[in-house]
């Protein structure tokens, strides 16, 4: 099973496996990747590297590393995607945030607007409470807009949810999965892109990624990204409902 085998991965990993990251996909946003249409795509792979690492010494220390990865393959009316990404930070020598993700998705065009999706992602969290999260999906999507300037996608479709805290415990539930994710190609060299998604039961979680990708040249980008993750029911060992990250990353395309 692909949650029973991620979890046996080994933090350092995990981190070199976060290596690539795909622009083309809109959002990486904890449980949702929404994936580009595959009727309109030019190449059959797309695949790109996301890094950004920053450390200081001194009166005071600390360092942060975070990596992400998307490989995306099109076939026709098929479109298939494996995602991962990392998260590590220090200060003065102490652990202060570790999360790690992976996740499997895919897509398959029933017309030119609507399609079918999938997906799988499994989460570690455990500064925020969480020791695994496994979160699956499927449902139906409509492409409103397809570009080249604008693409907008609704999804909406079922999905069951387990969660292991790190205070101890588990519990599985069903849920109900909705996101939207919007880019807009401003010019030659930039895009920006937004995605919102929501996993809705008793416990409701709010995802959202906000991004600004500028290109450098044919190869390097460099993005800037506005992650929230919002709980309504947090786990009691990370009661604060609201987690945010800013990040500016350099982009490698493949």
């Amino acid at each position: 099973m692909f949650f029973r085998a991620a979890r046996r991965l080994p933090a350092c990993a995990i981190v070199c496996g976060a290596a690539l990251f795909s622009v083309s996909t809109l959002a990486d946003t904890d449980v949702f990747t929404a994936l580009d249409n595959p009727a309109t795509a030019k190449q059959p792979f797309v695949g790109n590297l996301q890094a950004g690492f920053n450390a200081q010494t001194g009166n005071t220390s600390s360092s942060n590393l975070n990596a992400n990865t998307t490989m995306t393959w099109f076939n026709n009316d098929f479109a298939n995607s494996i995602w991962g990404s990392a998260v590590n930070s220090s200060s003065s020598g102490v652990r202060s945030s570790e999360k790690y993700q992976a996740g499997a998705r895919t897509r398959y065009n029933l017309s030119d607007v609507n399609y079918l999706f999938g997906q799988a992602n499994w989460l570690t969290d455990r500064y925020n409470g969480y020791h695994a999260r496994d979160t699956a999906t499927v449902g139906y999507g409509r492409q409103l807009l397809n570009g080249p300037i604008h693409t907008l996608n609704l999804e909406a479709g079922p999905g069951v949810r387990h969660d292991e805290f790190q205070a101890g415990g588990n519990e599985t539930k069903a849920i109900a999965y909705a996101s939207g994710t919007y880019s807009y190609q401003i010019s030659d060299t930039a895009k920006f892109s937004e995605g919102v998604s929501v996993l809705a039961n008793d416990d409701t979680t709010l995802n959202s990624e906000t991004a600004l990708s500028v290109a450098i040249n044919e190869k390097f980008s460099l993005k800037l990204a506005y992650n929230v993750t919002y709980n309504t029911k947090p786990p009691s060992s990370a009661p604060d409902k609201t987690d945010t990250v800013t990040s500016i990353n350099l982009v490698y395309g493949l």
